[in-house]
């Protein structure tokens, strides 16, 4: 199951973007720790998708600040 494709995040605001992932890092440390505390996790998977989520984030971010300096140059 995907969190969130590339091209749901490239159709977010900025802000929106922003959000998205200071909410996904919250839940991120949340999971943790649980898993930490040896606390059953109910989707041990949900770890690994909500890290794929900030990255594919980040990767969007990234992408439109090269974008942005290359078009300034």
């Amino acid at each position: 199951m995907v969190l969130l494709r590339a091209d749901e995040i490239r159709k977010m605001s900025m802000d929106e973007r922003l959000r998205k992932l200071e909410e996904l890092r919250r839940e991120l440390i949340r999971l943790r720790g649980q898993a930490k505390m040896g606390g059953a996790i109910q989707n041990a998977g949900r770890i690994k998708e909500i890290r794929r989520a900030i990255a594919r984030i980040l990767t969007v971010i990234r992408e439109e600040q090269l974008m942005k300096e290359k078009v300034e140059r």
